[in-house]
This record gives structure tokens, C-alpha cells and sequence, in this order.
């Protein structure tokens, strides 16, 4: 419909075209480049020591709790830096959140999940934790 509204077509198209100027003093949001790693103490939680994980130490395999958006090569890299040993192979499992019974009024809570890692050496190498 050529002959009516075509003022108002014209009015939006040129309020789309018009940019608001940046005012000098408010930020500007900032991309994070998505292969920036992280730093070793941002990947690594804790070591996972459990009595199946003590058993794997004696096969060179080493557990550690890594953060939920932590990558292979991610831990690679701060296993290195850590600890000073490169890893041969890593291994990934996410244990998802449980829910655990409570001896109070409450009744129920929940367990939060957590993602490990299996940590591969080569047969020379080997971490030490302080206890």
C-alpha cells in the first residue's frame, strides 16, 4: 500500500539508522577471547583422595576436583605447573549432585556434584600432596 503509511515506513527506517553516541564515561562491555586459559589455581580444586583413588596412585593415576568448565588441556597445563610432571592422558567424569537424607526437621538436602579428572603419568613420575 503505497499511497498510505509510507511517511511512517520512512520516520522507523530512519530512527533504525540513527546511532546513540558512546558517552565517554560509561564502560564498554569487553569480550573475553574464548582460548584465553586459565591459571593453574582456577583449574585445580583440590586432590580427590578417596581409598579408590589411593589404590589408583600405586598405577601411576592421580585424581584431582577440577572446576565444572575445565578442559583436557586446561588440566594438562596445571598439572604441569603445579606439580611439575607432564601427564601422559587425562580422563573426565562428572559426578552429578546427590540427595542425602538429614537428621533434622529439614528431612532432605542435596550434595553438590563435581567434575574429576584422572590424571596419567608416565611410570617415573610422581606427585606428591602435603598433608
Amino acid at each position: 500500500m503505497a499511497l498510505f503509511g509510507g511517511k511512517k515506513d520512512r520516520e522507523k527506517n530512519k530512527a533504525a539508522e540513527t546511532v546513540k553516541p558512546v558517552r565517554p564515561g560509561k564502560p564498554t562491555a569487553k569480550k573475553i577471547a574464548p582460548n584465553v586459559s586459565r591459571v593453574a589455581p582456577d583449574v585445580l580444586v583440590r586432590p580427590h583422595v578417596t581409598e579408590k583413588a589411593a589404590h589408583a596412585t600405586a598405577q601411576n593415576i592421580y585424581t584431582f576436583e577440577v572446576t565444572k568448565a575445565a578442559t583436557k588441556g586446561e588440566i594438562a597445563a596445571a598439572v604441569q605447573a603445579v606439580y611439575k610432571v607432564t601427564p601422559v592422558k587425562i580422563g573426565l567424569a562428572k559426578v552429578p549432585a546427590s540427595r542425602i537424607r538429614l537428621k533434622t526437621r529439614r528431612g532432605f538436602g542435596t550434595r553438590s556434584g563435581m567434575k574429576k579428572a584422572y590424571v596419567y603419568l608416565k611410570k617415573g613420575d610422581r606427585i606428591e600432596f602435603s598433608s
